[in-house]
């Protein structure tokens, strides 16, 4: 967590001040957990917002529509954005909502994803900042979840079907 949160310092020490903190924008429901935790390692001035999005449901693969489902409220224009989410896995939601941000005319975005799962990646998408990479399996805890259950987990665990 320190190592992500200094390379988010170094990266936006110069361009975020108190006037126009950084806007770090967490997606919902997964990454709540770990965003928690990384903001109280950034040391540069910032304001947190959510966003929501599904493109699971209950399922354990992706449904291949992103579906908008809470926007955030901050404003988006000409400031720099660090995109917090729980999990990489086949890019899909998170090419749809860096696209959809692109439209919003923010300053700059980056990511931090805990999780990112290469193998199961279906389309390209830049990752700023990561956790650690996974391989196979369905990981839950510490946020993540199947069916909107074990979010409370304090570790991360693979699920067996």
């Amino acid at each position: 967590m320190k190592a992500i949160a200094s390379g988010i310092d170094a990266h936006f020490r110069d361009k975020v001040t108190r006037d126009s903190p950084l806007l770090v924008l967490g997606v919902l429901n997964g990454a709540f957990v770990f965003m928690a935790d990384l903001i109280r390692e950034i040391h540069v001035p910032l304001e947190v917002d959510f966003i929501r999005l599904s493109s699971y449901e209950d399922r354990t693969d992706s449904s291949q529509e992103v579906v908008l489902l809470k926007a955030p409220e901050r404003p988006i224009r000409d400031r720099h954005l660090l995109v917090v989410e729980d999990i990489a896995d086949c890019g899909l939601t998170l090419q749809w909502l860096l696209g959809w941000l692109e439209t919003k005319s923010p300053a700059s975005v980056r990511t931090a994803v805990l999780v990112d799962k290469r193998e199961r990646r279906e389309v390209k998408v830049e990752l700023d900042y990561t956790g650690f990479v996974q391989g196979s399996g369905f990981l839950v805890g510490y946020g993540l979840d199947y069916a909107k259950s074990y979010r409370e987990l304090p570790g991360i665990y693979r699920l067996e079907f």
